[in-house]
């Protein structure tokens, strides 16, 4: 009998009760998918929640181990130590206070940033976008090199080249726009914050334009080439499809580089004329940073004035913690009208 067909089913009398079709091939249910992780994949899995875990754990011993050791100069100097602008934790009575430090490392931070971002964008697009391909590699491999150089060859380079050959242009600044321009004034130039951030900004450029432009590099090529099928300009193709693309790039390499900015200490110590003092006039000499105050007065502290500096070490750590977490707020946000 042929699958399919109806089979007729008699009584106990040999009646016909019914016609019952015989059952064919049912209906395909959908398939269940579900993942199978093999063993390398359940390595590393275990492998990366390892290391992530353990970059948390690091972070918060760091941090617990700041506190504890700043926790004798925070209960003896109470909130003045974020408004006090001396120091003199090991003086009678101890007077102390990251003020005038956190001062200088915000203003010489900012200059670097204002410096680097804009440099480290349009370098980044030059390599991907218009150098020749003959020298993009070379180009790529320099910038990867710069990033690499220590911070103490910036310093000093800065210190006997930098620094003498813009003093005259410096100079003649103070000159002409004293008295209307007060971030201009000083009555001596030099060691000064500005200068500071510059030699802080030729570190921080490099490794910033690296980042930048190897995020640059994965803007996807067919949307780059369909802007300019319709029309576009390079720099349109740039600015509504390249630029979009890398803004966590950018923003994440802006990020590591004030971070370099905020915690750089060579380049503070040697430039700066140190002063405990602000000094809004951001082209005179004088001028601290958290970290070069760390690396001056950490040789002759005593028991308070270690654990003051401990403080300050804790207060540029909360600082940076709060910057970094607040620039992965704004690469994690949705643009308007996204779905969720």
């Amino acid at each position: 009998m042929t699958r399919g067909t109806n089979v007729r089913t008699t009584g106990p009398e040999g009646s016909v009760t019914s016609d019952v079709p015989e059952a064919g091939p049912r209906a395909e249910e959908p398939r269940k998918l579900e993942a199978r992780l093999t063993d390398a994949d359940r390595f590393y899995r275990a492998f990366v929640a390892a290391g992530a875990g353990t970059t948390l754990v690091l972070i918060t011993l760091i941090g617990l181990f700041l506190l504890n050791g700043a926790w004798p100069a925070l209960k003896t100097s109470g909130l003045s130590f974020l408004t006090t602008l001396t120091w003199g934790p090991d003086g009678e009575p101890p007077k102390f206070g990251v003020a005038a430090m956190m001062f200088g490392t915000f203003v010489s931070a900012a200059v670097a940033m204002l410096i680097t971002v804009p440099i480290a964008v349009c370098t980044a697009l030059f390599i991907n976008e218009y150098a020749p391909r003959a020298v993009r590699r070379s180009l790529t491999s320099l910038v990867d090199l710069m990033a690499a150089i220590p911070s103490l060859i910036f310093a000093i380079w800065g210190l006997f080249f930098l620094v003498p050959l813009l003093a005259p242009l410096e100079d003649w600044a103070v000159a002409q726009f004293h008295g209307w321009l007060p971030l201009a004034e000083a009555s001596a130039t030099g060691g000064s914050l500005f200068n500071a951030g510059l030699i802080i900004a030729c570190m921080a450029i490099p490794i910033t334009t690296s980042i930048i432009r190897e995020v640059l590099a994965q803007a996807p090529r067919h949307e780059c080439e369909g802007a300019l099928a319709l029309g576009g300009t390079r720099w349109g193709m740039i600015s509504s499809v390249i630029l979009p693309f890398g803004r966590s790039g950018i923003v994440g390499g802006s990020m590591l580089g004030l971070g370099r900015a905020l915690g750089e200490t060579l380049a503070a110590t040697l430039i700066l004329s140190i002063a405990f003092e602000i000094k809004p006039r951001i082209l005179e000499n004088g001028g601290i940073t958290v970290a070069s105050g760390i690396a001056i007065e950490f040789r002759d502290a005593q028991e308070l004035g270690l654990s003051a500096l401990m403080a300050a070490g804790l207060a540029l750590f909360l600082v940076t913690f709060a910057i970094n977490l607040l620039a992965a707020l704004v690469v994690n946000r949705k643009p308007a009208g996204a779905r969720a």
